[in-house]
């Protein structure tokens, strides 16, 4: 627990200086525990009614087909359930985010009125999936209410919404959480759950980084904090460490951040040669969903375009777009009314549809932790997957090289052939 733990100006990190702001924060002591997964044969024994949920969560679980936790959910619930503060790295799709909801759910009272919980990301996708997760494991708690904000819809009603119907539960990102906090329309004086998804990603933009510090202020000295990334720098661990007072910290091999059950494979070619390949893949390979990921919005819609003229009919999800078209494609995507979506790197990290089985790098993206949160897209919780990325400079072969030294993974070139069976769940 964060216990009389302000963050005063002189204690948090320089906002105007980056590089003083870090200088000598990667020295502080970890104060509380520090885990580091390794092969862990009891997981496969144990099961969520281990962890001693509430009958309700329980039932829930069920009904969502769970039955046996993950290596980051066999370490993260029964510390979190506890109310310790926690931070935890594992890869991507491996049930992070139902560590932090049911987690708080099972220690949530609600009362009228009250916002108990608040969960922030970085971008409006996750905050909407976030907030779907919490419907999904609260559906036997009818007590217990929860909204998400973000911006693109109309301040009013969210502001109506807080003053007729206050949930107990808000997930939402940061910009949105403090104009409604700062209006007086959102108290968060009531807050005993503060949590932060793909918090690297958060509190590396400094601006975004300073609307967390602000609303993290108005919450109360004495609440559970947990932030959770599949990627997460020392350097970023000890900013994270700031928000909390001895926290659990959790790093499912952190050395090791590769999926398994994916296969990697990158294809050098010319810029002019991707069309082309990328029409052949599509016509070679099977899958039930693929996500193709380039660098630009104008690269999302031109491709997009091109997709539906070869018969390929695709889908794009971008910035560019207005919010409500964004959620609706999004829907439509994760309800396999679409196989095939184009995306900029907003769809990089967090977002889990359960049937993307292929990633197809378009654009090399320019480092190695967005790859990481690319390909994660495809394989998730164990399954099989394939990543495919195109390299067509000499910093795309850079990132590539940095890629495999970090992550200790190989990434061979493409085969002519491959085999169904290794990258397609029976």
């Amino acid at each position: 627990m964060a216990e009389n733990n302000e963050l005063n100006d002189d204690e948090l990190v320089d906002y105007d200086d980056e590089g003083e702001a870090l200088e000598g924060v990667g020295n502080v002591a970890a104060g509380g525990d520090v885990k580091k997964g390794g092969t862990y044969s009891g997981i496969h024994q144990s099961g969520f009614r281990d962890f001693l949920l509430k009958p309700e969560l329980l039932r829930a679980v069920v009904d969502c087909g769970f039955e046996h936790p993950s290596e980051v959910q066999h370490e993260c619930i029964p510390q979190a359930i506890l109310g310790m503060d926690v931070i935890c790295q594992a890869k991507s799709g491996m049930g992070k985010t139902a560590v932090f909801v049911l987690a708080v759910l099972h220690q949530i009272e609600p009362k009228d009125g009250e916002t108990s919980v608040l969960v922030m990301c970085h971008t409006r996708e996750l905050a909407f999936q976030i907030h779907n997760e919490f419907t999904r494991f609260s559906r036997y708690l009818p007590d217990v209410k929860s909204r998400v904000f973000y911006g693109g819809v109309p301040v009013s009603e969210h502001k109506a919404i807080l003053k007729s119907d206050p949930p107990h539960v808000i997930v939402g990102t940061p910009g949105r959480v403090l104009q409604l906090s700062r209006d007086k329309d959102l108290p968060l004086g009531k807050v005993k759950h503060f949590v932060l998804d793909e918090c690297d990603k958060m509190l590396e933009q400094l601006d975004m980084r300073k609307d967390v510090q602000d609303i993290f202020k108005m919450t109360p000295h004495e609440k559970q904090v947990m932030m959770f990334s599949a990627t997460l720098s020392k350097e970023m661990r000890a900013v994270c460490k700031r928000f909390m007072q001895d926290p659990m910290e959790i790093y499912v091999d952190d050395c090791k951040l590769t999926l398994h059950g994916l296969q990697q494979h990158y294809v050098k070619l010319s810029e002019a040669e991707k069309n082309r390949k990328l029409n052949d893949l599509l016509d070679a390979l099977e899958f039930n969903q693929v996500v193709i990921f380039v660098k630009s919005i104008g690269r999302a819609t031109e491709l997009n375009k091109l997709l539906t003229e070869c018969n390929f009919p695709s889908i794009a999800i971008h910035r560019g777009m207005p919010q409500e078209a964004r959620i609706q494609k999004y829907e439509a995507f994760k309800n396999f009314q679409h196989r095939i979506l184009v995306s900029t790197d907003i769809w990089g990290r967090g977002i889990d549809i359960e049937r993307v089985n292929i990633v197809i790098n378009y654009d090399m993206p320019d480092a190695s932790d967005s790859y990481l949160h690319r390909v994660g897209r495809a394989g998730r919780f164990g399954t099989k997957g394939l990543a495919i990325t195109f390299a067509s400079s000499e910093e795309d072969a850079k990132v590539l090289e940095d890629v495999q030294a970090r992550f200790e993974v190989s990434i061979s070139p493409l085969p002519d052939t491959i085999d169904v069976s290794s990258y397609m769940t029976a």
